[in-house]
């Protein structure tokens, strides 16, 4: 009898455990959504919360946001082609002594490798947005998902004779847990971001105005920008803009150090 009553007390702790642990698994799959990388802003002048929290973020080496008890940014752009703008920003962060980091598509490693190397050569980091900028997050074999990056890898090292630093951005934010995992086993830090505006459209462009009411009471402390350097409107805003912020008591870090401050 005691036996029986032991081998039952130990298949339902047996039962129990698997059930906690199941559990367990379908709470943490639950803790990154999947679709495209989406901000809430709650209070200007407040970092936004993101539709996967930093905390889950955290475990798959990816960030949107730094340390918010800090006046410090971190500005990134997105470079799916040449628009005659790169130049001009570059020069203006040469200016203000300000780091950036430049998510670049394969084919404009290709044909853009004098920019790419006065990236480098001028202390930007350049990260990797895929080679194709396609819905990384559809990808299912790693093989496939890892040649989407190595491609850009190798076309990077011909450019600049330099490995490529492992940061990645999904294109159009579009991510999953399955694509957030494989980037971390290839060694990537995935960057989404905590700032942004429409300014990807060639045709309809946004006036200063327009972009300084976004970018404007929006900032926060630990604040990833995203801006793209196709855009007419951020290359001829910026110097103004950097300016702005720095009036502010804001500072500017490599995305380097925002893996070292990242929000919890």
């Amino acid at each position: 009898m005691i036996k029986r009553n032991g081998r039952v007390i130990v298949v339902f702790g047996l039962l129990f455990a698997a059930v906690l642990a199941v559990g367990t698994i379908f709470a943490r799959s639950l803790t990154v959504a999947a679709g495209s990388w989406g901000l809430c802003f709650q209070e200007e002048g407040k970092p936004p919360s993101g539709n996967t929290s930093a905390t889950a973020l955290k475990a798959y080496d990816a960030a949107y946001l730094g340390d918010t008890s800090k006046p410090v940014l971190y500005l990134t752009f997105d470079a799916g082609y040449e628009n005659g703008c790169t130049a001009q920003i570059l020069d203006v962060l040469k200016a203000h002594d300000v780091p950036a980091a430049f998510f670049v598509v394969g084919h404009y490693i290709e044909s853009e490798p004098d920019l790419v190397r006065r990236m480098v050569d001028e202390g930007h980091i350049v990260g990797n947005h895929t080679w194709s900028h396609g819905d990384m997050a559809s990808i299912a074999d790693p093989a496939v998902f890892r040649r989407e990056l190595s491609q850009v890898e190798a076309a990077y090292q011909a450019a600049t004779g330099l490995e490529m630093e492992k940061y990645y951005r999904p294109p159009r934010g579009i991510y999953s847990e399955a694509n957030l995992a494989m980037a971390r086993e290839l060694g990537y830090k995935t960057v989404f971001w905590s700032l942004a505006y429409v300014d990807w459209e060639q045709d309809d462009q946004p006036t200063a105005e327009e972009a300084f009411s976004k970018l404007i009471p929006r900032i926060h402390n630990g604040a990833v920008l995203l801006l793209h350097s196709t855009s007419t409107t951020n290359a001829a805003i910026l110097d103004e803009l950097l300016t702005r912020y720095e009036d502010m008591g804001y500072t500017f870090a490599p995305i380097s150090q925002l893996f070292e401050n990242s929000a919890a």
